[in-house]
């Protein structure tokens, strides 16, 4: 049997140390290593220091071009049974290029979470509004589900939104949230006890929108209250990509320190008591909160910021929206002992229940194999994703092709 060869073109080259979408990517690509794919990840986007090291993983790395033909000759070449696209605006540049030079290859979209969606939200903050969700970008990025034959979806409260608000068929979603490890009990031994920690903590790449603005949310609204009820706390800020901006809230006298890049989201998070996060806007689920359960640590957040993560189980910590609950329900579990563990509890349970990988990987390869066993059938179901990818080859096909002259 000849083995599959997969493409994924990211959009840029995956930082798990620096976000949550770098991790969700790898995940991914362990995944079908697992099932003996062979795998080619390719990105026009430069790489930085902290770019996964694919070193010891059988993974081919390509350097692309936008708006070039060389990739077209690329693609010919490497034939793939399956092409990934890392979030809508890749398929947007290179899926009129993938259906005219591999038209029987599976086309899957990884939306990490849907931007339309935070987008969408936070215009609605800042304006003090009820989000409007049927924007251009809406139109962008369903049109780019449309056209792909899977789509792949972070969390279940998206998943309902597509279906319910814009009445995507549910052949063509996939839900597919973080793949983790279970929690052992090897593992819980190795925590840090409850004594043993100390302060607050709160971690996101700061080149994330609603992160920058949890971080002046907790500056300027939630540490003034808290402080004042837990003077000998610090809160401790970390993140990667940290602007000038960002630095400048620092406070010593406060006892608000940022600290930049954490090495080890998991050895930082799990040396603190509790993880804040009054998340005022958002989208698909925080990684963050993954790795607080992972390592033991509760975290008191807000309704957006908790939102589809749990289910029907308790949170690990609190949820509350009203900033002055948000405080108060902190200072608890900081100081109850009790309270405390059985947050802890809540979070082993979550991870054990909703996010291990082995729950998820086989149902989801054999949809794969379905799809690509029955790729005609499902794409004739689909005929307003035939009518896009139709006028989609046309208008960004000429538009890309008269870069490229213009570019000669």
């Amino acid at each position: 049997m000849s083995v599959k060869q997969l493409l994924i073109i990211g959009l840029v080259w995956p930082e798990p140390t620096s976000s949550a979408a770098g991790t969700r990517m790898i995940q991914l690509v362990d995944l079908f290593l697992n099932r003996g794919y062979k795998i080619t990840f390719a990105s026009a986007a430069s790489k930085s220091n902290f770019s996964y090291d694919f070193t010891g993983k059988d993974v081919n790395e390509q350097e692309i071009e936008l708006n070039n033909g060389s990739f077209n000759v690329f693609l010919k070449e490497l034939t793939p049974a399956i092409v990934l696209f890392d979030r809508f605006m890749v398929e947007e540049q290179y899926g009129w290029r993938v259906q005219q030079e591999c038209p029987d290859a599976l086309r899957i979209l990884d939306t990490e979470d849907l931007h339309f969606l935070r987008n969408a939200r936070q215009q609605g903050a800042k304006k003090n509004e009820t989000a409007d969700l049927f924007s251009d970008m809406a139109k962008r990025e369903i049109a780019s589900i449309l056209r792909c034959d899977l789509s792949l979806i972070i969390s279940e409260t998206e998943m309902e939104i597509l279906a319910t608000q814009f009445k995507i068929d549910a052949s063509l979603l996939y839900y597919l949230p973080f793949l983790e490890e279970e929690i052992t009990d090897s593992a819980i031994q190795k925590w840090i006890p409850f004594e043993q920690r100390a302060d607050f903590v709160f971690i996101g790449n700061f080149l994330h929108e609603p992160n920058w603005n949890t971080v002046q949310t907790l500056k300027t609204k939630v540490w003034p209250l808290l402080r004042k009820k837990l003077p000998d706390a610090d809160l401790n800020i970390y993140g990667s990509y940290a602007s000038q901006k960002v630095l400048q809230l620092e406070n010593k006298n406060e006892k608000f320190f940022i600290r930049g890049r954490a090495k080890d989201a998991h050895d930082t998070i799990s040396k603190h008591r509790i993880l804040l996060a009054p998340i005022q806007f958002g989208a698909g689920v925080k990684g963050k909160f993954i790795d607080a359960m992972q390592v033991g640590t509760p975290a008191v957040t807000t309704t957006v910021g908790a939102e589809a993560m749990k289910g029907d189980l308790n949170w690990n910590g609190s949820i509350a929206d009203d900033l002055e609950i948000f405080t108060n329900e902190a200072v608890k579990l900081y100081q109850d002992k009790e309270a405390w563990h059985s947050a802890q509890q809540n979070g082993i349970t979550i991870i054990n229940e909703r996010y291990t990988a082995k729950r998820f990987t086989n149902p989801f390869i054999d949809r794969v194999d379905q799809l690509i066993s029955n790729l005609a059938a499902h794409r004739q179901n689909n005929f307003f994703g035939q009518i896009l990818n139709h006028h989609i080859a046309q208008s960004t096909k000429y538009m890309s092709l008269w870069i490229e002259e213009k570019n000669k």
